[in-house]
């Protein structure tokens, strides 16, 4: 079996993520105590405690997802065995997860990571006045009938498209009003549904280019290695090793589409047969089943977890 190790982004954050892997392991703890020393602040608390509103600030939310991915990586390691340059065909995250994945591989430090990411949230957070952007998810066109409704919608302002995530399943972005205007075409167009979302700024789109700029300079003060195994990236959909185009990337892909789809059919298409998502929740897990239904989706987030990866290779 050939597996993909892929990491969530936005939106599988709850309250308690990560804390029963750092109750019972104490490589989990260690990554959590790492982030809150980079940090200068107790992250972990407000993981584990709350209250879900700070915790769902972009700055705190990027981070703590991926120190909860990281410690669980860390568990499969020292509890399953996980090795990624012999186990791992490719890794890949959504959005902020690709720096999870980056991490994960070793091709950026933690602390470098937890850092990059709170900065990263806060300059997404800063790049528009709050209220101005809007993001919406669209539900039942394919991808180029969204383009389509988003060139329509745009009239002047910005309406791009953030989120390729599954066939079916396209989210734009941009301003307020062009995005309202592309809800409302789209359900004009045949979309089954077309919903507003709740998110503090319009991510991905060229509203929040001073987040790319951000970015561009934090990168170039931390150390890049090559991954242990590919990123397939969210820009490109294609697999890199190269630190420099890595750098790059992770820069373009503030304001670019994630273009989740097209990396799950990749993977598919080099003979990877399950992809595990390590970390909160199970979003890629139930994009996988829309994108490739004969990739294999597993996921790892708890103790359980764990044991059940680990069972087919002690079989």
């Amino acid at each position: 079996m050939s597996s993909a190790f892929v990491f969530p982004g936005q939106g599988s954050q709850a309250v308690g993520m990560g804390k029963s892997l750092a109750d019972s392991f104490a490589v989990a703890r260690a990554v959590f105590e790492e982030v809150d020393e980079a940090l200068g602040e107790k992250l972990s608390t407000i993981m584990w405690d709350g209250p879900i509103e700070t915790l769902t600030l972009t700055a705190n939310t990027q981070p703590a997802l991926m120190a909860a991915s990281v410690a669980a990586l860390r568990v499969l390691e020292s509890e399953a065995g996980l090795d990624l340059a012999r186990d791992a065909a490719f890794v890949a995250g959504h959005s902020l997860g690709e720096y999870s994945a980056l991490a994960a591989a070793g091709s950026i430090s933690l602390a470098d990571t937890a850092r990059l990411l709170r900065l990263r949230g806060t300059a997404m957070q800063a790049a528009t006045p709050v209220g101005t952007g809007a993001m919406a998810a669209i539900l039942g066109l394919d991808f180029e009938q969204v383009v389509a409704v988003a060139a329509e919608a745009a009239q002047g302002e910005v309406c791009d498209i953030a989120n390729d995530n599954a066939p079916g399943q396209v989210v734009v972005s941009g301003d307020a009003a062009a995005v309202e205007r592309a809800c409302e075409i789209a359900k004009r167009e045949g979309a089954m549904r077309a919903i507003l979302l709740t998110v503090s700024a319009p991510f991905h789109c060229r509203l929040i280019a001073s987040a790319a700029d951000a970015m561009r300079e934090a990168l170039a003060g931390v150390e890049v290695r090559a991954p242990k195994v590919p990123l397939v990236a969210n820009v490109t959909a294609a697999p890199v090793t190269d630190p420099d185009e890595i750098r790059a990337l992770l820069v373009k892909q503030v304001t670019s589409t994630v273009r989740w789809r097209e990396s799950v059919s990749f993977m598919a298409g080099q003979g990877v047969t399950r992809l595990v998502e390590v970390g909160t929740g199970k979003v890629l897990s139930g994009l996988t089943k829309r994108i490739a239904r004969q990739v294999a989706a597993a996921n790892v987030a708890t103790p359980e977890d764990v044991a059940a990866f680990a069972a087919p290779a002690e079989a």
